[in-house]
């Protein structure tokens, strides 16, 4: 290996260094050398960046054994599970979550979200503004915020269900429809600005005695274990959840 890339010049016009060569420029890159030297408190260290180490490795994997004289057991599991590992980080990546750190990815998500859907028409509440503390203390506490789990809509459907049952239309006005949009990397997005119900300000008490009364602790933890069931987000104890984000209540 160390006169394989040493000599690379040389190398790249014998057999093993022309399909080397030739899988690295299949990804448009024409090395004069395979490695940049740095040196560490005196120590000169060669640096391979990892286009050359795949390239190599794939040459190992699928090429070298075909003498029959290589055994690429080793070269071929190693291969696969990188490709597993980098197919993972594609799709996540894809879909805004960081792999290494969801909480960031879930942080961005609900970043955008928030700019994406800030004119909410003066004198209403959208269900997803109104929200943003408990958004906050849920990804605080490792809640995977994203495209497969938005507590909104589960939070405004059964919402909208308490609103018509108690006709509080005439209580506190009527509700009325406002563009929702979700970032681009959001299937969601596919549809276009999708038209979610925002309610009268008068309503808002309501709503948030509603929240802490009844939603909070009868149907939120059933969402939480069914995000779970389905793969949606990691594991997480509900009850646990449930006590990071229930407001404490005044004593009587």
């Amino acid at each position: 290996m160390t006169r394989l890339t040493t000599n690379w010049l040389e190398e790249r016009n014998k057999p093993r260094g022309k399909k080397i060569d030739t899988i690295l420029q299949s990804k448009g890159l024409k090395l004069t050398r395979l490695y940049t030297i740095i040196t560490n408190q005196g120590i000169e260290t060669h640096a391979y960046p990892d286009s050359v180490c795949m390239a190599i490795l794939e040459y190992y994997a699928f090429e070298a054994s075909q003498s029959g004289q290589f055994d690429n057991t080793t070269a071929i599991r190693n291969y696969r599970a990188l490709a597993e590992h980098s197919l993972r980080r594609f799709i996540f990546l894809s879909v805004g979550i960081d792999p290494e750190n969801p909480l960031r990815g879930a942080w961005q998500c609900f970043q955008e979200r928030l700019q994406l859907n800030s004119q909410v028409p003066f004198g209403y509440f959208s269900i997803f503004s109104e929200m943003a503390d408990l958004t906050l203390k849920m990804i605080n506490t490792g809640f995977d915020f994203g495209p497969a789990s938005i507590p909104d809509i589960s939070v405004g459907q059964v919402w909208g269900t308490h609103w018509v049952r108690n006709n509080l239309d005439k209580k506190y006005g009527e509700r009325i429809k406002s563009p929702h949009i979700y970032p681009y990397w959001f299937p969601q997005h596919r549809a276009g600005p999708i038209e979610a119900w925002v309610y009268p300000d008068d309503a808002l008490g309501e709503f948030r005695r509603w929240m802490q009364r009844s939603y909070l602790p009868i149907k939120f933890p059933a969402y939480i274990e069914s995000k779970v069931r389905a793969g949606a987000i990691p594991p997480v104890n509900a009850g646990s959840l449930l006590t990071q984000v229930k407001k404490p209540e005044l004593p009587k």
